[in-house]
């Protein structure tokens, strides 16, 4: 046993003898370290500088990566934070980053909400829409947004077919004007300016529209061929799509300009007030445009109606004057002896007498103001 203990101590000593010599042979001196380090300082003037990227959030779906579409602006101790089509990924940063109700988080991912507003705890869910102009389908669709808006946040979630809003994120982010504009103030304030953008994007449509029943004001007149009712089919189309998605936002907007969440309520009062004239003023040249449409199309079928009762009077007139005639061709094409016709001028008689009785009926027609 002794020996035994003996011979252990003794390889253990070996080894930490051979441990300690691996060691200093390994390790650097340190006024060799001291030398490199001086030697690298001296020359930091030729080392180019190293900007750090950062590379978006990814998340894993199956075997891609896809980049999270989460943006976000970071201004006057408030956030901004724009997603476009949302997917599961974004739910999940949403429900990570913010304590938003569940059912709002599935009313963001759903087809088509009807326009609300949500005052839950700590933040206002707003749900609008506004219409989009598809040129190759020819057809006005419904563009939906929705807003979180929160004490220091602005949530908007949307599919990206809305262009202003878009184009003023953009803004907001490269322009330290524009960000100021839009963030310099409250949350509030920031939705007001992103409802401001979308609603005044309504109005060239709604020129675009007057102009439209216009050039088909003009052309009703001067066409009587089909393209004058595919085009009217398509403008009653589009104005009934336009007044399909105004009309609710009416009630949503009013709401909002009554709503008391912040301490900048009665200033905000008076912007969102301005917001619920516009779109006042753009449902009213619906609806006119609506009862323009509508007498355009009943002129159009009163046109339609006249040249077609012109035509078939035309036509009327024509075959009475050729029923007499008929008959007394038919008459005298028979195989029987009638009157004069065994006399050499019995073709010049009825020719004559054919003539007679055609003129005859015109003069008749013309004195019944028929012709």
């Amino acid at each position: 046993m002794e020996s035994s203990e003996n011979n252990s101590y003794k390889f253990n000593k070996d080894t930490l003898r051979q441990t300690d010599k691996l060691s200093s042979r390994r390790a650097p001196k340190i006024p060799v370290l001291r030398q490199l380090s001086q030697g690298l300082a001296g020359a930091n003037h030729l080392i180019p500088e190293v900007r750090r990227t950062v590379k978006p959030a990814t998340h894993v779906q199956g075997t891609q990566e896809e980049p999270l579409r989460v943006e976000t602006i970071e201004y006057n101790k408030m956030r901004w934070i724009n997603i476009e089509r949302p997917g599961n990924a974004e739910l999940t940063w949403l429900h990570q980053h913010f304590d938003f109700n569940p059912l709002h988080l599935e009313d963001i991912t759903s087809r088509l909400q009807r326009p609300k507003i949500d005052d839950y705890e700590d933040y206002l869910f707003i749900v609008l829409h506004f219409p989009v102009h598809m040129k190759t389908e020819q057809v006005t669709v419904a563009a939906e947004i929705d807003i979180f808006l929160g004490p220091d946040y602005v949530v908007t979630v949307t599919d990206g077919k809305l262009r202003p809003l878009n184009r003023l994120f953009e803004q907001s982010r490269n322009n330290s004007g524009k960000r100021h504009g839009v963030m310099g103030r409250t949350p509030s304030f920031a939705v007001y300016r992103i409802i401001d953008v979308l609603v005044d994007y309504c109005f060239p449509g709604i020129n675009k529209l007057a102009e439209k029943l216009e050039e088909l004001d003009d052309k009703i007149f001067t066409s009587s061929s089909t393209d004058v009712i595919q085009d009217i089919s398509i403008l009653r189309r589009d104005i009934i799509a336009f007044r399909r998605i105004i009309k609710p936002q009416i009630s949503v907007i009013a709401s909002l300009e009554h709503r008391r969440r912040t301490n900048d309520q009665e200033e905000m009062e008076a912007f969102y007030s301005d917001i619920s004239d516009h779109i006042s003023k753009i449902w009213d040249s619906l609806e006119e445009y609506k009862e323009i449409i509508e007498s355009l199309s009943a002129t159009y079928d009163s046109l339609t109606t006249h040249r077609l009762n012109q035509v078939i009077k035309t036509l009327t007139i024509i075959s009475v004057m050729l029923l007499p005639l008929t008959l007394i061709s038919g008459l005298y094409g028979m195989n029987v002896s009638l009157p004069f016709s065994e006399e050499p001028w019995a073709f010049f008689l009825i020719l004559f007498f054919l003539l007679i009785t055609a003129g005859g009926m015109l003069v008749f027609f013309r004195s019944r103001k028929w012709l």
